[in-house]
């Protein structure tokens, strides 16, 4: 069996198929095809090694899932062995690095370099997932999927095209199948252009995190809103700059050691681009500088973190003398 094919019957969509079939929606005839299509188009070097680790990972039984903890955690009713847990551990070292989080996998901490479960609790008194089918774009290993069933979603669905990510999911859902509830969580090797034009499916589309890696502002937020039943919801989080700093700031190179970096606005001028890309409803919830305690570098990690992009003598200031990452979340509508 080829990569590919292994890779596309681990992704297990045909839940994902038969939810959009019983939802009448076009999408279903066609999605085998694109996921087919897109694993064809991304290829990786240590893909192999990746999935080796799916393929040596422990049996376990009688799972319980947790989605609702800071740690997205899995248990055993069993005691694992000292060999299963050892081999467990190595796995997990095999597929560093380990970006969101934290996971606690059968007594095994997966300390992140994002707590992802802070940027979790700023939002999650202004959402209403029950009941909701969501999109997760830049899901990375999914992490914050879980966290919207735990929320009361119908089903979630991630895109992300990262290789590494998707086998990082692809482990713990492995594991967690033992519940019903993680067929309805579903990560697709995707970018965002990747979806169909007017799509119009989704109840609520977040993007956390993205908009500032996209060279085209409006061709990412019309892309979103494109996702989005009329009446749908947009959770959209990215970097912004205080308003004493301007109005938009283009790195002239990188931004705190990243080159993607295209565009931070201030909050002002990026509710600016929802009402002028058609989201009406507006409202900035959170807008909070990123703290070291937030993203760190971590054993679970082999590169730097938040620590050594910012100036070794002034912590407002990323090390090319730009203000610190500071980060906005704001809710918006399609009409």
């Amino acid at each position: 069996m080829s990569d590919d094919d292994f890779l596309y019957d681990a992704l297990q969509i045909d839940a994902l198929i038969t939810q959009l079939a019983d939802d009448n929606h076009r999408w279903a005839e066609h999605l085998a095809a694109q996921v087919r299509s897109c694993l064809d188009e991304l290829k990786h070097g240590s893909l192999a090694h990746w999935l080796a680790q799916l393929e040596n990972a422990p049996k376990i039984k009688n799972i319980e899932l947790a989605m609702g903890e800071q740690a997205i955690a899995l248990r055993t009713t069993d005691a694992l062995s000292e060999k299963d847990s050892a081999q467990l551990q190595t796995i997990l070292q095999n597929l560093k690095p380990w970006r969101k989080g934290p996971y606690h996998l059968f007594g095994i901490d997966i300390d992140s370099e994002w707590r992802s479960d802070l940027k979790w609790d700023r939002l999650q008194a202004h959402l209403n997932l029950k009941h909701k089918t969501v999109l997760d774009v830049g899901c990375a290993n999914g992490y914050f999927g879980w966290r919207m069933l735990a929320a009361g979603a119908k089903s979630v669905v991630g895109i992300d095209p990262g290789l590494l990510f998707i086998v990082q999911f692809l482990l713990i859902k492995h594991y967690a199948q033992q519940s019903a509830q993680a067929f309805q969580h579903t990560v697709l090797p995707f970018r965002l252009e990747d979806l169909p034009k007017e799509l119009n499916y989704f109840d609520t589309v977040f993007s956390m995190g993205v908009l500032y890696h996209r060279r085209s502002v409006f061709d990412h937020l019309f892309e979103l809103k494109q996702c989005l039943k009329p009446g749908g919801e947009l959770v959209l989080e990215t970097l912004v700059i205080p308003e004493q700093y301007g109005q938009v700031l283009v790195p002239k190179d990188r931004y705190a050691r990243m080159r993607n970096v295209w565009f931070i606005p201030s909050s002002k001028i990026l509710c600016d681009w929802l009402a002028r890309a058609g989201f009406v409803d507006i409202q900035v919830i959170d807008e909070s500088p990123t703290l070291l305690s937030e993203q760190r570098k971590t054993d679970w990690i082999d590169s730097e973190s938040l620590d050594n992009c910012l100036d070794e003598n002034d912590s407002s200031l990323t090390v090319e003398g730009y203000p610190a990452p500071r980060r906005a979340t704001i809710l918006a509508s399609k009409p």
